[in-house]
């Protein structure tokens, strides 16, 4: 992590586990490999399985292209070094589940052990219960 010049940790400019679940969700619900992705995308496979895995840190050229591709804003995935104090804020195209699974993430009362176990708690009970069009 990089360190100010106090020596403090900073807080880091992107969320990369948050943008990993984005593209995972994304990609699973289309039913795409990885390979897919990436021809669509222009970023490679094994760039795509670090971001998903969270080991992985994009230059800014491919959160532009993945920001596009999961039709989000870039400035969703770019925290500004604070993310805990950065509001909560949904787009139209987001399902609801993404949509509470980003609260349930900035819960600061959860982990994320928690927040993931909610979340996933919420996507079952939602694609249960939820009449499809």
């Amino acid at each position: 992590m990089d360190r100010g010049r106090d020596g403090v940790p900073k807080s880091p400019l992107i969320n990369v586990a948050e943008l990993g679940q984005y593209i995972k969700r994304k990609r699973e619900r289309e039913r795409l490999s990885l390979r897919n992705v990436a021809k669509q995308t222009q970023v490679s496979a094994s760039t795509l399985s670090r971001i998903e895995n969270g080991t992985g840190i994009p230059d800014t050229p491919t959160l532009a292209r993945l920001a596009r591709w999961l039709n989000i804003p870039f400035e969703r995935i770019v925290t500004g070094g604070n993310s805990k104090e950065s509001p909560i804020v949904y787009y139209p195209q987001e399902s609801v589940p993404d949509i509470v699974a980003a609260h349930l993430r900035a819960d600061s009362n959860l982990t994320p052990e928690q927040a993931r176990a909610l979340e996933d708690m919420f996507r079952i009970a939602y694609n249960q219960l939820s009449v499809r069009k």
